[in-house]
């Protein structure tokens, strides 16, 4: 097999096996170690041999058995080697054995990196780091800091997790609610870093995806009848369904107006679209995913993009704005509202967001003004829009999306 093969399938198995290994070792940086240490072996003997049938259980055993080389070299541990040892012994169960509802190691994770005691960017930094596996640069990029100031940040995060003996576990329903924001938030990020990549030559990465409808569906068996629950499910179950239509062979971007719609998956969609009714359904105040997920469930109904209600999906990002502000969700209202009165009324709605200096660093702000300018016919001043776009982003097809927008304009 070759190594970009190889490589595929350590980056499509990597999180759940650095799951499996988190709860073997009890530690975080171990557990990293001792799966680089395994995709090494793997890279050796699967370009030499026959790929496993299950290589995320193969990759657990063999970085199960690093991190007990590990342990035995490293002096620190030798006083604690044999509990260690045992526990690593006691703990090992065959990792193709499909984990219960309660018992997910992916989910245990994800709960461990929400537990209350983190601040909730420490949260998601952790998760970017740990569940969808982006490297300390990218993680420090989406904050806006430094390499050397986010590498701290994750270093004491899992510092605390050791030393206050934080569990690494699923915790009892009664206990679930001071976490269960973070949480949702987090695997809607699993699922955003899937949908577009932060950077790199692929726009989608649908391991990431799958995962994170996965935890999604776990997630609404474990605490049933929640209206955000539901329509975070829905909300991914509907964007996802797009995703056979939002790319060409080649790798370049379909964008909405130009997908064809009978590649989008019905299935899928119309498992979306009653999710988002029975969250809808549920007594109270409307939570932000089941609005986003009425938001999308009206894409998927449109039968074509002119025929997007696009006035009711306006309304309703004034009903999200007034649930949950943010300069982003501002953004995209924006969007929708060149699609109602026009691109002049939403650039101006944009460069009044960019002037409040909410979005600097916000890589599809630029992107955003640069498609009103053209639409307006201000070729140059939407030139210069697509090339800060260009330099603001680090996804090859993004790139090439705004290149060919700059040959058009020429």
């Amino acid at each position: 097999m070759i190594p970009s093969e190889i490589e595929k399938i350590f980056r499509d198995e990597a999180g759940r096996a650095l799951a499996t290994l988190i709860r073997l070792v009890g530690d975080f940086d171990l557990a990293e170690d001792a799966l680089q240490d395994a995709f090494a072996v793997a890279l050796e003997r699967w370009s030499a041999c026959a790929v496993p049938d299950n290589p995320r259980a193969w990759l657990v055993n063999v970085g199960r058995n690093k991190a007990i080389d590990r342990i035995r070299r490293n002096a620190a541990f030798r006083g604690k080697q044999q509990a260690l040892m045992h526990e690593l012994e006691l703990n090992a169960q065959t990792p193709d054995e499909p984990p219960t509802m309660l018992d997910d190691d992916m989910l245990r994770l994800i709960f461990t990196c929400c537990h209350p005691a983190f601040a909730i960017e420490v949260q998601v930094a952790l998760t970017l780091r740990t569940v969808c596996g982006l490297s300390t640069a990218q993680v420090a990029r989406a904050f806006l800091i430094s390499e050397e100031a986010m590498a701290q940040r994750l270093v004491r995060a899992k510092q605390k997790i050791r030393l206050a003996g934080i569990p690494y576990e699923v915790p009892e329903r009664e206990t679930l609610e001071p976490r269960l924001g973070g949480v949702l938030a987090v695997i809607y990020l699993v699922f955003t870093e899937g949908y577009v990549a932060t950077s790199g030559t692929d726009l989608m990465r649908p391991d990431l995806a799958v995962e994170a409808i996965r935890l999604g569906r776990l997630l609404d068996r474990l605490v049933p009848d929640r209206s955000e629950i539901k329509g975070l499910l829905s909300l991914m179950l509907l964007h996802d369904a797009r995703r056979e239509g939002r790319e060409t062979a080649s790798g370049d971007i379909v964008l909405l107006e130009e997908q064809d719609r009978t590649l989008w998956d019905r299935d899928q969609i119309a498992e979306g679209l009653q999710l988002v009714d029975e969250a809808l359904r549920v007594p109270g105040r409307p939570q932000a995913y089941a609005v986003q997920a009425a938001i999308a469930a009206l894409h998927a109904r449109a039968p074509s993009y002119e025929d997007t209600d696009w006035p009711q999906i306006a309304g309703l990002y004034e009903v999200l704005l007034r649930i949950s502000p943010s300069p982003v969700i501002e953004l995209n209202h924006a969007a929708v509202i060149s699609m109602v009165d026009g691109p002049a009324r939403a650039l101006d709605l944009v460069n009044a967001i960019a002037a409040r200096g909410g979005l600097d660093g916000y890589e599809l702000l630029p992107a955003v003004r640069a498609d009103l300018l053209r639409r307006l016919g201000r070729k140059e001043e939407a030139r210069e829009a697509y090339v800060a776009a260009t330099e603001a982003t680090q996804l090859e097809p993004l790139r090439r999306l705004y290149a060919r927008r700059i040959k058009e304009l020429q």
